[in-house]
């Protein structure tokens, strides 16, 4: 009877007796591997695939269990995947990442022992398994190499090594090889502790803009006198007179004498006598630039030179120094800051140069002094002998004269009273008025820079190259195409150049 007080029938209970009767015998161990990876791995084939314990793959390239030649003919294979199942996404196998877009500053090298890039052979997929889909590369253009002895064009370099347009990479010399001096200065100028004012520096740097006309203008020691110890013979004054579109902007540069002592003390003070001379006369001289009125400035530029290289030879007198040694060539620029006037007015003594670089040539607008044959051409020869009219000119023995046309401003200095009748330069008077036009770079130098520029191609075809496009270099790049060295040439070097927008 039951708990519940009924009573059994036999037949009911068969399977109670046959379950739980001591005769019958106990079922034992499972005839098939029974281990916990072989539970893991048949658990793992139920849901659809899965990693064995321990990070190992659940079956190698040959799709039998990991260890099967352990088990034999007991492992459980793995079944497939059942009709109703998505395909897998993961690949089989091991596989590599696809290559993807170069980080900045890297570029794809070519193997260079020919080996391939793809995947190895044993990186490819079992046959019996389609390889999954993987996302395609971005295209990128594949990179050439150049010829050997030829420089990589824009159109084939990396991304990474493009040339910006109108760049050139700057160098330190040009030219058979390297000088003889360094490059950098080795000995300080000897100073005297009681003129310590006499002192120069061994670089001037200087720059401005006014309208459509950039200005870069630089003075460099020389490389002999670096290495000598010797104070820089060139002096660069720049200086502005006025204010507005009414401005006018003077660039004096001057050399001394070489092998003479004091010689930067002339340069420095010829270049400031001319610019109190222009700076007095400011209000004329730009209004003649203006009007062009050449036969006007000609005339009045060569009397204010005169006076100013006058007032040099006086102070040597007062030195008792040889009036020979102490003197100095002088070159001027007079840049109107107007920007609807493009006349740029060159006026001087003594060597140098003037050049244009216009189209991507160099033009060397010099003027030439030669014994003149007809009629005078302005900026070149001397003033002429008698004026249309048929009135004589006199020499300019600093005795002051009346204010007239040809006198561009009364407050003209004059020599001191006593140091009697003041010599005329020995040189030539040199001038030139030209119209620039956009694009061009008028180029204005001491015989330190433009004697290696006309007799060096290579300096012409690099500054070339540096100035053509892109613009007026900053400061620090233009005083680094002054100091590219030629072998042969070690002179002070004294440049002011004009970009024209």
């Amino acid at each position: 009877m039951s708990q519940q007080g009924e009573k059994p029938d036999g037949h009911k209970d068969d399977w109670w007796g046959q379950l739980y009767d001591d005769s019958t015998q106990d079922t034992g161990p499972a005839p098939g591997a029974d281990s916990l990876d072989d539970r893991f791995a048949s658990a793992a084939g139920t849901v659809g695939g899965g990693t064995a314990p321990f990070g190992g793959s659940l079956e190698d390239e040959s799709g039998a269990g990991a260890d099967s030649g352990a088990r034999g003919s007991g492992a459980v294979p793995r079944p497939g995947p059942v009709p109703w199942e998505p395909p897998s996404t993961r690949p089989p196998g091991p596989v590599t990442f696809p290559p993807g877009p170069m980080p900045p500053g890297f570029r794809e090298v070519a193997p260079v022992d020919g080996s391939p890039t793809g995947p190895s052979h044993d990186q490819v997929p079992p046959p019996d398994r389609a390889p999954a889909a993987l996302p395609p590369p971005p295209a990128r253009p594949p990179a050439t190499v150049p010829p050997p002895g030829e420089p990589p064009s824009p159109a084939t370099r990396p991304p990474a090594e493009a040339v910006v347009p109108g760049t050139v990479p700057a160098v330190d010399y040009v030219g058979s090889g390297p000088p003889t001096y360094d490059a950098e200065p080795t000995a300080l100028p000897l100073a005297d502790p009681e003129r310590l004012d006499d002192l120069v520096p061994d670089t001037v740097l200087d720059g401005a803009r006014y309208g459509a006309l950039t200005l870069r203008a630089a003075s460099v020691r020389g490389d002999s006198a670096r290495y000598r110890g010797e104070p820089r013979r060139d002096c660069l004054l720049t200086a502005r007179f006025g204010t507005g579109d009414q401005a006018l902007v003077l660039v004096a540069m001057a050399t001394g004498a070489r092998a003479t002592p004091g010689a930067h003390r002339a340069a420095a003070e010829v270049c400031r006598w001319i610019a109190r001379a222009v700076g007095r006369s400011h209000v004329r001289l730009a209004e003649d630039i203006r009007a062009a009125r050449r036969g006007d400035l000609k005339s009045g530029l060569h009397r204010l030179t005169d006076r100013s290289l006058g007032r040099l030879r006086a102070s040597a007198a007062e030195q008792g120094v040889d009036p020979e040694e102490y003197t100095a060539g002088l070159r001027c620029l007079l840049l109107p800051a107007d920007p609807a006037c493009r006349t740029r007015v060159f006026f001087g003594v003594g060597e140098g140069g003037l050049f244009r670089l216009r189209g991507g040539e160099w033009q060397d607008i010099e003027p030439r002094v030669a014994e003149p044959a007809g009629e005078p051409v302005v900026g070149f020869g001397s003033l002429p002998s008698e004026t249309p009219e048929g009135d004589r000119l006199t020499m300019d023995l600093g005795i002051t004269t009346p204010v007239n046309s040809d006198e561009p401003s009364p407050g003209l200095p004059v020599p001191p009273a006593g140091n009697g009748p003041v010599e005329p330069p020995r040189d030539p008077f040199r001038f030139r008025a030209s119209v620039a036009r956009p694009g061009d770079t008028l180029l204005l130098c001491s015989s330190g820079l433009a004697d290696p520029l006309r007799d060096e191609p290579q300096l012409a075809r690099h500054l070339t190259l540096r100035w053509s496009t892109g613009g007026p270099p900053s400061l620090d790049a233009f005083l680094v195409d002054t100091r590219v060295r030629v072998k042969g040439y070690a002179d002070d070097r004294t440049a002011a150049a004009v970009w024209e927008a």
